[in-house]
């Protein structure tokens, strides 16, 4: 590492939800959110941005079918699979999002390219003509496990609840990567295939700001119920609160705080510019794991009430 070179930071996660009760599923949900924490972090110490780690770090997550982004998706109510994500530079405070797009195997790439675009956040249809511009490959993202939940779920009219975005058996959920890299710069990142069953048209709060900020003090990628984030305008108000001088853990304590007492279901993960790297959550369970730059380390075994984290 260069002389007055910034140590790397690196968290990720995998969704938030109910527990984990099979520990066969959480160890295999361990072993594949520390596999692609050390691709990344490897990436990060050769010197790779903030940016690229992020968007690399999508893409892995993207593409392992235990979460609900990428392939592996869940189905909305008429049977489809319409993904959201969003790419937030700390550095440049540029926000590029895509909203309901399908058939891509990566939709953090529709963000990457937006960050370089007059027009940054693209609803379904542009998302689909971006796609075309782009020639990116034809993806389907279904898997028989979704399409047999959604076969289930549709047997009873969609009647159950589809509140937790964390599978017990399997543990999917949304992903999110956060990054500080060797030159302090932080970056953010977040994807979904959304809530399951839901409403044609519905928007995840992961291509919004409430879902994914970041600028040169902090970066958060949040995940749970979409519209619980909202509500809370959970991302940009730990990353206004870091601004103003709280510590990153005491943002993520008050603001954790204020969501118990609104009984919010959410997680969240987040780092700051002096290295802090912190998550919290109001829901059982929250899917993270991180490097320190000494040693990686996880969130999934947490007591399953509100709690908050720190490395």
């Amino acid at each position: 590492m260069t002389t007055g070179a910034v140590q790397p930071k690196l968290i990720i996660h995998g969704g938030a939800g109910s527990s984990l009760k099979d520990k066969g599923g959480l160890e295999a949900v361990r072993g594949s959110l520390h596999t692609i924490i050390e691709e990344v972090y490897g990436m990060l110490m050769q010197g790779a941005s903030a940016t690229e780690a992020v968007v690399r770090g999508c893409h892995l997550l993207e593409d392992e079918p235990r979460f609900n982004a990428g392939t592996g998706s869940v189905l909305q109510s008429d049977g489809q699979i319409r993904m959201s994500a969003a790419l937030m530079d700390g550095t440049l405070q540029r926000f590029s999002g895509t909203i309901n797009v399908s058939r891509v195997k990566n939709p953090i790439d529709l963000a990457l390219f937006l960050q370089n675009s007059p027009d940054r956040v693209l609803s379904d249809l542009g998302s689909a003509e971006l796609l075309r511009e782009l020639q990116l490959p034809i993806h389907n993202p279904l898997t028989d496990k979704r399409l047999q939940e959604w076969m289930e779920e549709r047997k009873d009219n969609f009647s159950r609840s589809m509140a937790n975005v964390v599978a017990e058996s399997s543990g999917r959920g949304t992903i999110g990567v956060v990054v500080l890299d060797r030159e302090g710069k932080i970056a953010a990142g977040t994807s979904t295939g959304g809530k399951g069953f839901e409403r044609i048209g519905r928007v995840s709060d992961s291509a919004m700001p409430a879902g994914n900020y970041a600028n040169p003090k902090a970066g958060i990628s949040c995940t749970g119920i979409g519209e619980d984030i909202i509500d809370e305008c959970l991302a940009a108000r730990i990353v206004v609160r870091v601004t103003d001088g709280l510590s990153l853990m005491n943002a993520f304590e008050r603001s954790f705080t204020e969501a118990e007492r609104n009984k919010r279901d959410f997680g969240a993960i987040g780092i700051d510019a002096t290295g802090a790297i912190a998550w919290g959550k109001t829901c059982e369970v929250v899917l993270a794991a991180y490097h320190t730059g000494d040693r990686i380390g996880d969130a999934l075994e947490m007591s399953p009430e509100m709690g908050v984290g720190i490395a």
